[in-house]
C-alpha cells in the first residue's frame, strides 16, 4: 500500500513539473508570436514613430515587464502571455539565443531616426522571431 502511495505522488509530481514546463513553452511561443507580429507591423509602418511603436511592442514582448528595456508607455501587447519570451525561454539555449538576436534588432530600430532603417531593423527582428522550415517540420515550435 505505501509503495503504490509513493508511487502514485511520484507521478503527480512528475506530471505537474511536465505540465509546467509545456505551459512555460506555451507561454514563450505566445509571446514570440505577438513580437513577431508586431515585428512584422514596424516592417510596414508608414512613420518612423509607428515603427518604432511597434518595435517597442517587440521589446516589451521580448524582456518581459520586469526585464531590462521595458517600457510601460510603449505599451504591453503581451500582458498576460507570460513573463517575457526571453526569460521564459531561458532553458532552449537555440530559442533563447534566437530572441536575443532579435532583441538586438529592435533595440537598433528604436533608435533609428528614418524608415527606412527602422524597417530594416524590423525585417531583421521578424526574421529571428520566425520558425526555420524545419522547426515547423519537426514540431519543434508553433509558431
Amino acid at each position: 500500500m505505501n509503495k503504490l502511495l509513493v508511487v502514485g505522488i511520484t507521478g503527480m509530481l512528475a506530471g505537474g513539473f511536465a505540465l509546467a514546463a509545456v505551459a512555460q513553452t506555451h507561454s514563450a511561443q505566445d509571446e514570440v508570436n505577438t513580437a513577431h507580429a508586431h515585428a512584422m507591423m514596424a516592417q510596414s509602418a508608414t512613420t518612423v514613430a509607428m515603427a518604432q511603436t511597434h518595435l517597442h511592442h517587440v521589446i516589451n514582448c521580448l524582456v518581459g515587464p520586469n526585464g531590462t528595456g521595458f517600457d510601460t508607455k510603449a505599451g504591453d501587447p503581451c500582458k498576460g502571455q507570460g513573463n517575457g519570451a526571453i526569460p521564459d525561454s531561458a532553458s532552449d539555449a537555440a530559442l533563447h539565443t534566437k530572441l536575443q538576436a532579435a532583441l538586438t534588432d529592435a533595440e537598433t530600430g528604436v533608435k533609428a531616426s528614418d524608415l527606412k532603417a527602422a524597417q530594416a531593423s524590423a525585417a531583421k527582428a521578424a526574421a529571428s522571431l520566425q520558425a526555420t522550415p524545419a522547426q515547423k517540420a519537426s514540431g519543434g515550435y508553433s509558431w
